[in-house]
């Protein structure tokens, strides 16, 4: 299977076209057609000579994936399923937002963080997604509104699909550095967001990396045996040590840090770890913003409920009373497989069952 040209950096493109002959200019002409005009093959690029053209083609595909299914919800959520070049399955959501069109794109082909109430984890890690195939995801939402002559752009990227980015460090870097390039899609920094389950020597690497991306931890509970039983990733990486982790980020950058809670029915839900949660992040507040997150059931993990309203507001109310910045997040695509992970495990399933039917 040939790589996807989406894989080279720019600067790692024109080192290539260099050894292959070519000026830097020429690689600035093709990292033009591939961005900004977004076109799917090497044959649409005009200004390239056909020998040229050929020499891409030896060495390189344009998009690796293949869609689907599309599903798409009232709210304009559009959820879809991508194939892989070696037939794996991956997810990618896009949501319409006040502020713009935001994508939520998968970094890995399964999970092993073992978070008990997600589906995403539901199949385990059977690899990471390369720089190319995590920027793919990226260019067929974008061809999707282009194909419908909607004068509209992804404006916001969130790294929190599938997967856990820090677990695929390298990639999950070039790739951010490839929508951030202002000679391509532009995506600013502060636009993007990426999301770790806590893996903490990576927060730490990623607070020297000198990028703007905005950092979210999954966090969910706010003391060490809760954690552990609904997150396994806290056996490695305690609060104590996650904590000091994200210390060290907020000192190194001075960046503020959101932290994901997703609320479940009797288990997260309470006043009491309302209040454990404010006097965890007392230290931080200015600095810290909680999103709490209405739970999407998955049927796999069905000892889960989403909270009751009053729950929420509860635990809302307790957080602000303390000083804790935070917010209820606005569902999207609560009609379709909402869950992440949801519509690759149930097309998974689907295709199994359909093999044992075709042997039977």
């Amino acid at each position: 299977m040939k790589p996807s040209i989406y894989s080279l950096t720019r600067d790692e493109l024109i080192d290539w076209a260099v050894e292959h002959g070519e000026k830097k200019f020429r690689a600035t002409q093709i990292w033009d057609w591939l961005y900004r005009k977004r076109v799917q093959s090497f044959e649409e690029m005009t200004n390239i000579s056909k020998e040229f053209i050929a020499v891409l083609n030896e060495n390189f595909c344009v998009n690796p994936l293949k869609q689907r299914i599309v599903q798409e919800s009232a709210d304009g959520t559009v959820k879809y399923l991508f194939e892989l070049p070696d037939g794996m399955l991956i997810e990618t959501v896009l949501m319409r937002q006040h502020y713009g069109l935001s994508v939520c794109v998968t970094t890995q082909v399964g999970c092993n963080i073992g978070c008990t109430f997600c589906a995403s984890g539901l199949i385990k890690k059977q690899r990471d997604l390369n720089n190319g195939e995590i920027t793919a995801q990226i260019m067929l939402v974008q061809k999707y509104f282009d194909e419908r002559g909607l004068d509209e752009r992804v404006s916001h990227v969130v790294v929190m699909g599938i997967g856990e980015p820090f677990d695929n460090y390298t990639n999950v870097l070039k790739f951010l550095r490839t929508i951030n390039d202002d000679h391509g899609l532009a995506i600013g920094a502060r636009h993007i967001t990426v999301s770790t389950s806590g893996l903490a020597h990576k927060i730490k690497e990623f607070a020297n990396e000198g990028v703007q991306v905005n950092l979210a931890v999954s966090l969910h509970a706010p003391n060490n045996d809760l954690r552990s039983s609904i997150m396994k990733i806290n056996r490695a990486f305690p609060i104590e040590k996650l904590f000091d982790a994200i210390h060290y980020y907020i000192e190194t950058t001075n960046r503020r840090v959101t932290f994901e809670y997703i609320m479940l029915n009797g288990v997260n839900d309470g006043v009491e770890q309302a209040k454990e949660l404010a006097a965890l992040l007392k230290d931080i507040k200015k600095l810290s913003y909680v999103n709490l997150i209405p739970y999407n059931p998955v049927s796999e993990h069905d000892q889960y409920s989403r909270s009751p309203k009053e729950n929420v507001m509860a635990f809302y109310d307790t957080l602000k009373k303390n000083g804790i910045n935070c917010v209820v997040r606005q569902e999207h695509g609560t009609d379709i497989d909402a869950a992440c992970g949801q519509l690759r495990s149930n097309t998974m399933k689907k295709d199994k069952a359909k093999r044992a039917e075709v042997k039977a």
